[in-house]
């Protein structure tokens, strides 16, 4: 893909989640509010009505609240709702990111329902959009990786390393950089600014690049994080850490590919051998079982030349004695499947009987009759009367 329509693909997949976040901050945020705002109301008329009960003990009393699907935090008080708000802009940034990420934490719920036709739809349409961007910047950052993998491949091979140790480490080293630029270094980034542990972090991390998502850890869900370019950067991390992922699928897949075209060719011309092979046999087999007589004139095998019979009949010739041939009588044959067996048989093996100068018998016309010899015609004088009986 070219960096062009990456470029415009990016610009237009930003305006997109710039637009969900102002639509489902102006859907939510209002009713978000409201319940924030008549949680408030309602513990300052207890407080009023009971004051042996702290106000401490009532924030412990009421995070059941949250439970219970109000979308009210009971820790914010009633003063500072729009700037502790989960339905500012940078949350509903990361919100409808999740949405076209598929990895839906869960944390942020729609409560209205206009909140929620709109996100079918929105869904509908971002997540094609989304797997569209995926997949180019995906292409663009193996390349960049590859391109910088190889530059190092060429420094092994003028080192006079083996190409398959080469090819071997380079894909280590793919693996390697791209777990250190996408794992290993959000791993402490999220240490330091959410406050967890180093098996918290990463469990978020792999959890996220896997669009797994259980929401039980959400990076910038804390009231703590004031900054509203957070949770768009964590954005930013999710699209490049799902490209890598995607890219390394992609090198997978293309591996098995090309394993399996090699594996393919290897039994492609073993099939080929086996089948020569066997149409080989079979047609020997088949020369030699099916008669001369049941195969097409074309394809009949040529017939083995005629050997001289048992019996003298090949007679040397001497100048004393005139010329003599034994002719064994014609055997019986069946009648012949095709009339032009007799021209066949006599064109194929003429010309080995004459090499060895035997008398070439002639095959039988079947059951067809011989005609009679004619009477040889009567020399007639000029003055010799014709015979009444003989016609003329």
């Amino acid at each position: 893909m070219r960096s062009t329509t990456l470029l415009a693909l990016l610009a237009l997949v930003l305006l997109y989640l710039v637009s969900g976040a102002l639509v489902f901050q102006a859907l939510e945020q209002p009713y978000e509010q409201q319940a924030q705002k008549d949680l408030g109301e309602t513990r300052e008329k207890f407080l009023r009505a009971h004051p042996c009960v702290s106000q401490h003990e009532l924030s412990l009393f009421i995070k059941v609240a949250d439970a219970l699907g109000g979308g009210a935090d009971p820790e914010t008080n009633s003063t500072n709702i729009s700037n502790h708000s989960a339905w500012n802009l940078g949350s509903a940034f990361f919100f409808s990111g999740t949405i076209i990420t598929t990895i839906g934490y869960g944390n942020a719920a729609l409560r209205t329902d206009a909140g929620r036709l709109f996100c079918i739809f929105y869904a509908l349409v971002g997540i094609p959009l989304f797997g569209i961007l995926l997949a180019g910047v995906g292409d663009r950052l193996g390349s960049s990786l590859r391109r910088g993998i190889g530059h190092i491949e060429a420094i092994f091979l003028k080192w006079h390393v083996p190409p398959e140790l080469v090819r071997v480490l380079s894909a280590m080293l793919f693996l390697l950089i791209g777990c250190l630029l996408f794992v290993l270094t959000p791993t402490f980034v999220f240490c330091y600014m959410e406050d967890w542990s180093k098996l918290e972090a990463i469990y978020f991390v792999i959890v996220t690049l896997t669009t797994v998502g259980f929401g039980d850890y959400v990076a910038g869900a804390d009231p703590k994080q004031d900054s509203p370019a957070y949770q768009p950067l964590v954005w930013f991390w999710i699209l490049l850490g799902l490209a890598y992922f995607a890219s390394v699928l992609t090198t997978i897949g293309n591996w098995l590919r090309a394993v399996s075209r090699r594996t393919r060719a290897e039994m492609g011309g073993l099939t080929a051998q086996a089948a020569s092979w066997t149409g080989t046999v079979t047609a020997r087999v088949t020369q030699r079982a099916m008669p001369t007589a049941l195969l097409p004139e074309k394809e009949r095998p040529p017939l083995p030349p005629l050997p001289c019979p048992a019996q003298p009949v090949c007679l040397p010739q001497s100048p004393a004695s005139p010329e003599k041939v034994v002719t064994p009588s014609p055997p019986t044959a069946s009648a012949l499947d095709y009339p032009s067996e007799n021209l066949a048989f006599i064109d194929e093996s003429s010309d080995t009987q004459s090499e060895r100068g035997c008398a070439l018998p002639r095959a039988p016309r079947g059951r067809r009759r011989p005609n009679p010899p004619r009477k040889p015609a009567r020399p007639r004088g000029p003055g010799r009367p014709r015979d009444k009986g003989v016609p003329v």
